[in-house]
């Protein structure tokens, strides 16, 4: 394929920008207010997006996808967010697919690939963290003990967000006692697990209501037994794949981020125009306009920063410190918006018919996941900054 043009590539990701809003009409506040008050899966909205190709987008064409770079990828997840829908729902396709498609064997992206494509088949949910470990991934405690052609796993994961809704999991566990590796990394395996076949077969599924509709679970392996041919890549070395989907996740989340300071900062400026208070639109006063313009600033910037990390990322390399500095510089962004939006409704800000309550809620989760602003500061401290470890 002949490389595109800096123009042709801007024209190229101005059209996902329109095919995105336009899918999104269709999904108007009305539907996600439902889909709020009821703790309902927003599957209308997933399956348009799987039909247009767009949670795909990583996927290259020889597997049915279409075969897209980050940057459009994640134009597409800021857009959702822009547009009022909620790209949570589906986003995890992107990043725990790539995890797949970099390190998979060419039988394992033959034989899932194509139907996650399609839509056959849903990739959303992906089991890395514990009750006991959170943040600390190389402590956790499930086990997967290798049993002739088979894996034989147990434990727990929490936060799973989407475990429900899903086909396939891919699933992080200890093959090797940390007793019996050099460093804490090594001993760690990756795996797809086909959950049609598993729940009730050794996993149990329960939701966790949350402050925002999530559908996020806490899942429990009793046993479950999972064919070695689902390893994915080499034994024990699962931990060194999931550092750089998770540097494409925070890329993702952040251009999320992005989107949805942009749908605050708009509909912000829209209320402070049409509201008139003493003979005058509110937009008129400093006090209401200068929070306003700051954040726009603020997402300006943090914009910048996204898409600089999703270039970098393209170009191969560690990638580490941009993508966490993107992740945190949006979540930073896309919360001091809502806080402003908020701030221009007044009482307004807090009825369901407005949406920026609901907003709000979603807006606020992204200063603790997928990774808590305080581990990025101790990321950017010792890899960075060269300062001593914290932790």
């Amino acid at each position: 394929m002949t490389p595109l043009s800096t123009a042709q590539q801007a024209d190229e990701l101005e059209d996902i920008r329109r095919s995105v809003a336009s899918l999104c009409a269709s999904f108007p506040p009305e539907y996600w207010r439902e889909a709020d008050r009821n703790r309902a899966y927003p599957t209308e909205f997933v399956t348009a997006l799987t039909e247009s190709g767009f949670l795909a987008a990583l996927i290259p064409e020889e597997y049915g996808g279409s075969g897209l770079n980050l940057t459009a990828a994640a134009v597409i997840m800021e857009e959702i967010q822009a547009n009022g829908c909620n790209g949570a729902a589906a986003h995890a396709q992107m990043y725990v697919m790539n995890t797949i498609l970099r390190h998979g064997n060419e039988e394992q992206k033959q034989r899932y690939l194509p139907s996650i494509a399609s839509g056959e088949l849903r990739l959303q949910a992906f089991g890395v963290t514990e009750p006991s470990a959170g943040t600390d991934t190389l402590n956790i405690r499930t086990t997967a003990t290798r049993d002739g052609d088979r894996y034989v796993v147990n434990g727990q994961k929490i936060w799973t967000s989407r475990a429900e809704h899903s086909d396939l999991m891919v699933l992080l566990a200890r093959t090797t006692p940390k007793e019996q590796v050099q460093k804490r990394s090594e001993g760690l395996s990756l795996f797809l697990v086909d959950m049609r076949e598993a729940v009730n077969n050794g996993l149990t599924i329960n939701p966790i209501r949350t402050m925002m509709n999530h559908n996020t679970t806490e899942v429990y392996f009793d046993n479950l037994a999972v064919p070695a041919d689902n390893l994915i890549g080499e034994e024990g070395k699962g931990f060194r794949y999931i550092l750089s989907g998770m540097n494409a996740e925070r890329i993702l989340i952040g251009a999320e981020c992005i989107g949805d300071a942009k749908w605050f900062i708009n509909k912000a400026s829209g209320y402070a125009n049409e509201r008139e208070l003493f003979g005058r639109p509110i937009g008129q006063n400093q006090g209401v306009q200068f929070p306003i313009a700051r954040a726009y600033a603020q997402m300006r910037a943090a914009e910048l920063m996204v898409y600089e990390a999703a270039g970098r990322y393209e170009e191969g390399g560690n990638v580490g410190a941009e993508a966490n500095m993107a992740k945190m510089l949006a979540a930073d962004a896309s919360w001091a918006a809502a806080d402003m939006c908020v701030q221009t409704f007044g009482g307004f800000g807090f009825a369901e018919e407005y949406d920026v309550e609901r907003k709000f809620r979603e807006a606020r989760l992204y200063q603790v996941a997928p990774i808590s602003t305080n581990m990025i500061l101790s990321y950017l401290s010792e890899h960075v900054l060269g300062l001593p470890r914290s932790y």
